[in-house]
């Protein structure tokens, strides 16, 4: 199985690399292994929602 970092998974979603950390710690994301304070993530794996945006404000400046 292929897998990606954090930083990598960070790029391909649009989200920061401290975000992806968070999601991993919180078990939102499959993670293959944890190494130290790394996370092996599928590379096919999908971005999880995000609950923190309220987007009843998109669009809206």
């Amino acid at each position: 199985m292929d897998y990606t970092t954090a930083p990598e998974a960070a790029i391909k979603w649009g989200i920061s690399e401290r975000r992806v950390q968070k999601l991993c710690e919180d078990n939102r994301i499959p993670v293959i292994e944890r190494i130290s304070h790394i996370c092996l993530i599928p590379k096919d794996a999908e971005r999880p929602a995000d609950g923190q945006r309220n987007e009843s404000f998109r669009g809206k400046e």
